[in-house]
């Protein structure tokens, strides 16, 4: 008699959000970032028009750390 085997996952690489772990590394607000990335391939799919140098602004502004002023 054969022995079964636990399928494994076919996803090799952390998720968080429902996105990659590392898209929402370094975020101010990682669940923002990931509900962004999830609207825009949505729409993506759905043909609609993206303005890929707004969402590339937004993403830089989204990753960038804040310096405290003395």
């Amino acid at each position: 008699m054969a022995v079964k085997r636990k399928k494994s996952s076919k996803r090799k690489q952390p998720y968080k959000h429902g996105v990659p772990k590392k898209y929402t590394e370094g975020a101010k607000n990682p669940k923002s970032k990931a509900a962004e990335i999830k609207r825009t391939a949505a729409a993506y799919k759905r043909g609609e028009k993206i303005d890929i140098k707004a969402v590339e602004r937004s993403r830089v502004a989204q990753g960038k750390k804040r310096r405290k002023k003395k």
